[in-house]
């Protein structure tokens, strides 16, 4: 089969190869001696990977690797008793591998496809979406009414957060850096939009009558003092992740005395061991599908060869949807 591999720690110019791969074994790792094989129609592209052609991830393979965390695709094979099975259209969380034209996923990460969505929408479902309900409703505590501020509005999760916020009943307000995300932040369902090099902070709070509820932050940065200044009492700021580059600080003062809480949201760590609430998230972002408020937005596609473009337009800031490579086919 084709592949990407990460074989060197040089950024996302100098770490790819492209080269034949013997097809994977139907094996996981999270799910030993078994798996859902899938062959790969559309691979997503996300802030991880570049990190890993650095060697800057948490999660560090043994070089080379084939990169790549989700998939959409065909099912060619599923162990006994699955949800799925040959044939069936499918969104899967693989880890590792996706960038490939086959690749395995456990069956607890393997969900369905909804007709409605191609397979390009498909590779962006399940590591923005279902971490965006993981850190709306499970670790945010979103409810129906409450409005949610999204940073990093126009990108992968962001466009994601939004949707599921809407879905769920939530006003939201997003925060980007151009006319060209705006756009993107508004058809993903944002109420409101403000900017980042503006006092975007005050006018969330006016936007709220005092104080948003919930702060959805996958950039970290500068901005993360203001995201807690701009929660009303009761508020949760949601750890996403850094897009930004740079880890914040908490001065734990600032809970103490506003009332407010700081929660870390890392779906794919918490979900890991934990199957069942894996497929709760997977239904509940299925009936959001079903219901017409959660529609990935693909902002660019690549042919798989040309991974290394993928990553270097995230890598500058300049993605906005999601970045997938699609996987063309005999």
């Amino acid at each position: 089969m084709r592949a990407i591999q990460i074989a060197e720690l040089r950024g996302p110019d100098g770490s790819l190869r492209e080269l034949d791969l013997p097809e994977p074994e139907p094996s996981h790792p999270l799910t030993p001696g078994s798996g859902v094989v899938v062959d790969v129609h559309g691979a997503g592209v996300s802030f991880p990977e570049v990190l890993q052609t650095r060697g800057e991830y948490q999660f560090k393979p043994d070089l080379p690797f084939v990169p790549g965390s989700e998939v959409a695709g065909v099912v060619r094979s599923a162990p006994a008793g699955s949800a799925v099975m040959e044939g069936d259209r499918v969104a899967a969380f693989c880890m590792l591998g996706g960038f490939a034209e086959v690749a395995v996923a456990p069956e607890w990460l393997t969900f369905p496809l909804a007709g409605g969505l191609d397979f390009a929408q498909g590779a962006g479902l399940v590591l923005n979406y279902h971490t965006a309900y993981f850190a709306l409703r499970l670790r945010g505590r979103l409810g129906q009414g409450e409005t949610v501020l999204v940073h990093g509005a126009a990108g992968g999760v962001g466009t994601a957060t939004l949707q599921v916020a809407t879905g769920v009943g939530a006003r939201t307000i997003a925060v980007v850096s151009s006319d060209e995300k705006e756009a993107v932040a508004r058809a993903a369902g944002a109420d409101e939009v403000v900017r980042s090099d503006g006092p975007w902070s005050e006018q969330a709070k006016e936007l709220s009558d005092g104080g948003v509820d919930v702060v959805v932050d996958p950039v970290g940065g500068d901005r993360f003092t203001d995201s807690l200044r701009s929660l009303r009492q009761s508020g949760r700021c949601v750890v996403v992740g850094f897009t930004g580059g740079s880890i914040p600080e908490v001065r734990v003062n600032r809970l103490l005395l506003n009332n407010i809480e700081v929660v870390g949201a890392g779906w794919g760590a918490y979900v890991r061991g934990k199957p069942e609430v894996a497929r709760e998230i997977g239904a509940a972002v299925g009936r959001l599908v079903e219901d017409g408020h959660v529609k990935p937005i693909v902002g660019a596609r690549f042919p798989l060869e040309r991974a290394a473009d993928a990553l270097k337009l995230i890598d500058s800031r300049g993605a906005t949807g999601k970045v997938v490579l699609e996987v063309s086919r005999p």
